[in-house]
């Protein structure tokens, strides 16, 4: 599978040109990279939400929409961006256009994040959904990781549930699959020595976390914990 940097550099020529150019130096505006930022903000959305509707089957409408929301942020996409180096790029198509201020856009965070979203719907023009989705999650993987381990924090709100019935929480770690690149791991959560749920996750992190969403159920449900 090709990596987001790999496609970049195949990209048409008419189309890098326009995700590197930005609108105060396009001779046109519907020459820079605006038009392709509208498409490429769409289907960023959809590969992600595409993609934590499957690895995230438990967590609700509101829970997946605080995830993708974190993923597909200014921040998030401005942080890709950096990895991408796409200001090198941006600094290139000024230098050729003979554009002022380059220095202050290039290290502009919301530029950034235009240029992730106007690549990712350049790649779409030219290679397709099938290609992109695995390229933008591959870049993404990460930031999604982080979203449903820390943004959503559910082991503090258990924990929080827990103290206010005077009870211990515990996780433990009791499997771990797979080749040490790609592991998953298994976690189980107990609440004043009874376990009240299991999670998995690329993660440990996430892992409990999920066993963490999954004993938030098991509370909300009775109510409250037999001891």
């Amino acid at each position: 599978m090709a990596s987001l940097a790999q496609l970049a550099d195949e990209l048409e020529p008419e189309l890098a040109r326009q995700v590197f150019t930005h609108s105060s130096w396009a001779p046109e505006r519907t020459l820079s990279y605006e038009r392709l930022e509208f498409l490429g903000d769409s289907v960023l959305g959809l590969c992600i939400s595409t993609d934590i509707y499957s690895r995230y089957p438990d967590y609700n409408e509101g829970e997946l929409a605080k995830v993708r929301a974190y993923v597909v942020s200014r921040h998030t996409c401005a942080k890709v961006g950096e990895e991408l180096k796409l200001s090198r790029k941006l600094i290139e198509a000024a230098e050729q256009a003979d554009a002022a201020n380059i220095t202050s856009l290039a290290a502009n965070a919301n530029v950034l994040a235009a240029m992730v979203e106007a690549l990712i719907g350049a790649l779409y023009l030219q290679f397709g959904m099938e290609v992109v989705l695995g390229a933008v999650l591959e870049v993404f993987d990460e930031h999604i990781e982080y979203a449903a381990s820390e943004h959503i924090d559910f082991k503090t709100e258990l924990q929080e549930e827990a103290a206010r019935r005077s009870l211990e929480v515990n996780y433990e770690v009791v499997a771990v699959e797979g080749p040490p690149h790609s592991r998953m791991f298994t976690s189980e959560v107990s609440i004043g020595g009874r376990v009240m749920g299991s999670g998995r996750g690329r993660t440990k992190k996430v892992s409990q976390q999920g066993a963490a969403k999954e004993a938030l159920n098991v509370l909300r449900v009775r109510g409250e914990v037999d001891s």
